[in-house]
């Protein structure tokens, strides 16, 4: 079959003269052209007086796509399939869906982006072209500039195009020809041999990966520490007798830096020898005061006077201004903290040493402000 013209090319050996050559085809009404570098020409698209690209189209009806779908999947399982109470909030909260909507929205636009530049621009499967394999591409992929007008360009006159791209200093002029018109040309999108590669291509991967994550990382001695001589919660283990794993503690060990209470069920002793080691500080109050109303107020009330405010849901607690009480040596308030009394629990895993004596310098200074002296007055 005959060879038919497809455009004329021409190769420039520097970026100043492609940008001169494309101005100069844009100048002169050719429309049907483009131009080939190794990398990005600033300039270029003015040059070619390139109208906007039709890619936004594309990504925003995607976007916007990914946007509706995901808010809908949202809705519809918050509200209808599964539908959660989740700290008093309604079932669709929306700003809680806000960043899955954006990577939703984001995620589908770039997606749809990229296969419309493969099916819809460049009309994928199909990825023969008359440019491929020609010494001008070769040439303008390595280190030549190129540009190259169509024969089905209105004003296309081969001579006349020729003259003009020796005249904007080109150091070679190509005739690309093809033998069956590309744009007419039927492509098989389930084309055997493309299956096939792609089968083929399955397979291998499929095989590598379970090599690499089955086999290769159990290879001693890159097991990445998978068999290591440890015994993991509630395994047996093969070393005690028992056959118990997690082993209770030696008696009379203590965790480092958490020495026990020394006068457990001795609160005369804890009054005798304990003594506040904090200093009466706005900070130290500060901290008591905190935790006396998440602590000791439900019971014994904001002020320390009895007046429980849980409505009686519980016993109230006794003021802690009666004469006892205040009279009271601070370690037998940190005693009465940490063990409890009576119907009160010991708050020894809840506030933490330093925290129980602040509660201590806090009452004090209840009961200071609330039994003031004539002195205290001054």
């Amino acid at each position: 079959m005959d060879k038919k013209l497809y455009s004329v090319a021409a190769t420039f050996g520097n970026a100043d003269d492609i940008i001169l050559a494309t101005g100069k085809i844009a100048s002169a009404g050719y429309t049907n052209y483009d131009v080939n570098t190794p990398y990005p020409i600033h300039g270029m698209d003015d040059a070619m007086r390139l109208k906007p690209s039709k890619i936004g189209y594309f990504t925003i009806t995607f976007g916007l796509t990914g946007t509706a779908l995901i808010l809908w999947l949202m809705y519809w399982v918050t509200t209808t399939d599964y539908p959660q109470v989740i700290g008093g909030k309604p079932f669709f909260a929306l700003p809680a869906f806000i960043p899955i909507t954006f990577e939703a929205t984001v995620l589908l636009a770039a997606v749809g982006s990229a296969l419309s530049l493969f099916i819809y621009f460049f009309k994928f499967p199909n990825n023969s072209h008359p440019l491929h394999d020609t010494e001008y591409m070769k040439s303008c992929s390595s280190d030549k500039y190129g540009i190259y007008v169509e024969a089905k360009d209105p004003l296309f006159d081969e001579v006349r195009i020729k003259a003009l791209m020796h005249e904007c200093g080109a150091e070679n002029v190509y005739d690309v020809n093809y033998e069956e018109d590309f744009l007419t040309a039927k492509f098989e999108i389930f084309d055997k041999k493309f299956i096939g590669a792609l089968i083929v291509l399955a397979i291998i991967v499929s095989a590598s990966t379970y090599l690499h994550l089955n086999k290769l990382l159990y290879m001693t001695p890159f097991n990445w520490m998978m068999d290591q001589p440890k015994v993991s919660a509630q395994q047996k283990s093969t070393f005690f007798a028992d056959g118990f794993g997690m082993r209770t503690p030696v008696e009379g060990t203590v965790a480092r830096g958490n020495m026990p209470y020394a006068y457990k069920g001795q609160p005369d002793e804890a009054g005798k020898y304990l003594t506040n080691p904090l200093q009466n500080n706005d900070k130290n109050l500060a901290l008591g005061k905190a935790k006396f109303l998440t602590f000791c107020s439900p019971c014994h009330g904001n002020t320390g006077m009895g007046d429980s405010r849980l409505n009686g849901q519980f016993p109230n607690g006794p003021t802690l201004h009666s004469d006892k009480v205040t009279n009271w040596p601070d370690g037998n308030l940190y005693h009465v903290i940490t063990e409890g009394q009576n119907v009160m629990p010991g708050y020894f895993r809840q506030v933490t040493k330093d925290e129980r004596w602040a509660i201590v310098l806090y009452l004090r200074t209840l009961q200071r402000a609330l039994n003031a002296k004539e002195g205290d007055l001054k």
